[in-house]
């Protein structure tokens, strides 16, 4: 079959070369946003006196027919000859309708075409991204709500540093999951512009309505420039960057998830769905889940490197390395998508020992701030009750208890200050009362923490349905 660029040329290419700058082993994938974009360009032709109407409803019709077709039968997409998806539709469309179907390409560019399908995958990529943000969300907050007023230890350092409730841990991680969803909508605003009507590079040929077509796809707006259109693909590199960011957050919740459900921890219990055994040690249950999460963060991060690197030295406009894009691209929102579900399956199955990490919470004098902090309320200067705590710190360990282990005489030896109403403010209860800060976690501030993070999720689905 002839290219669609082979009037020029006299020798056929090399067998090699041909097979190997082909796309549409990858490219397929964009199919059903290829006809997208091309009905709305045959409708233009129309309305531009290009296409009568008969030759419009053929070309559509037939549009539809190579649509249905791939979907219901696989082995329509196998196809040895076709250069790119914008070359196999042509193809099939003339194989349906006849000479009308060349009549498509008038007035346009694969240039155009590959911007826009590429602008289209990645804004219902988002989309997708987002709902299942949506879900992995609502799942850490319903195990917030289930912790009730259970404790755990926090960490700096990877030290035991103050304890928290259980679930204003987990609404840390819904925090961060929200910004990643942020993200995305950040960046499916700026990509949801139209380049039909850019041409190769300077601008179709035909009067073609720019925001009919746009409108058509459901875009903001047509893009302002066709040299940068038809060059830009900074859409895809800020869709890879933030899937990267998304992907790094999964995995350091994979790192923690890994290390409270060691035995060392003991906090969390391995759920047996998503874990495997050992072939040598019959004893072993191994996070492979929470392991593939952390690996599959390098992946990502390696494809938003990828890109950037194609794009540093190209000058404007197309150049055909702008090929090399899509795989990146494609991987990385692959990677992600089936990541999202697993990890909310693993959250939902994973068992929190509460009664572990309760213990947990109350050894290691994690209540020692409130200490100091029972100093300072009694008018003792901040500096001089963080030592005096610390001297108290030194006795009981001397004395392998904690600090409310210690009687009153010897922290009166410290401080005269010190008073029988200081081991109360030693208990759990105490120490997470205290916290009585926006963003603490008191218990009085973790319970609308919970309403607010429900709002924030149930906003993010309001969103997501209003670009359905």
């Amino acid at each position: 079959m002839k290219k669609m660029w082979s009037g020029r040329f006299r020798q056929p290419l090399d067998p090699e070369f041909e097979h190997w700058q082909r796309s549409f082993s990858f490219d397929k994938r964009l199919l059903k946003y290829e006809i997208a974009a091309s009905s709305a360009h045959a409708r233009a032709l129309k309305n531009a006196r290009i296409l009568s109407a008969d030759e419009l409803i053929s070309i559509l019709e037939g549009l539809q027919q190579i649509g249905e077709k791939a979907a219901t039968s696989p082995a329509f997409l196998e196809d040895d000859e076709a250069e790119d998806v914008h070359h196999f539709v042509e193809k099939q469309l003339a194989a349906l309708i006849g000479d009308v179907g060349y009549k498509l390409h008038s007035g346009r560019s694969r240039n155009e075409q590959i911007a826009t399908d590429l602008r289209l995958f990645v804004r219902a990529s988002i989309d997708e991204l987002r709902e299942e943000l949506a879900v992995f969300c609502g799942v850490l907050t319903d195990r917030a709500e289930q912790a009730a007023d259970a404790a755990m230890p926090a960490y700096t350092h990877l030290q035991r540093a103050e304890p928290v409730l259980v679930a204003h841990w987990l609404l840390a991680y819904v925090e961060v999951c929200l910004r990643d969803a942020d993200r995305l909508a950040d960046c499916r605003k700026r990509l949801n512009l139209c380049p039909l009507g850019s041409g190769a590079v300077a601008g179709a040929t035909l009067p073609l309505d720019r925001e009919f077509m746009s409108e058509t796809l459901g875009c903001d707006g047509p893009t302002a420039n066709s040299i940068d259109a038809t060059s830009d693909r900074d859409f895809a590199l800020e869709f890879v960057q933030a899937l990267s960011l998304l992907a790094l957050h999964l995995s350091r919740w994979a790192e923690e998830m890994i290390l409270f459900s060691n035995q060392e921890y003991g906090f969390i219990g391995l759920p047996e769905s998503y874990s495997t055994g050992s072939s040598a040690m019959p004893q072993k249950k191994n996070p492979d889940l929470l392991e593939l999460v952390r690996g599959k963060a390098g992946r990502v991060i390696g494809n938003a490197t990828a890109l950037l690197i194609t794009l540093k030295g190209l000058p404007l406009a197309y150049n055909k390395d702008l090929q090399e894009t899509q795989e990146p691209l494609f991987d990385s929102s692959d990677t992600v998508l089936q990541l999202l579900p697993l990890v909310t399956g693993w959250m939902k199955a994973a068992e929190f020992r509460h009664e572990r990490m309760q213990q947990a919470a109350q050894s290691g004098f994690m209540n020692a701030w409130a200490a100091a902090t029972y100093l300072v309320r009694r008018g003792v200067p901040s500096r001089q009750s963080h030592e005096q705590v610390g001297k108290a710190v030194q006795i009981a360990l001397e004395k392998s208890c904690e600090l409310q282990g210690l009687s009153l005489e010897d922290l009166r030896s410290i401080n005269p200050d010190f008073g029988p109403d200081f081991y109360e403010s030693l208990t759990l209860a105490s120490v997470l009362a205290i916290h009585d800060v926006p963003g603490g976690t008191a218990p009085t501030r973790v319970q609308p923490a919970l309403s607010a993070a429900r709002q924030k999720i149930d906003s993010l689905r309001e969103e997501i349905h209003a670009h359905a």
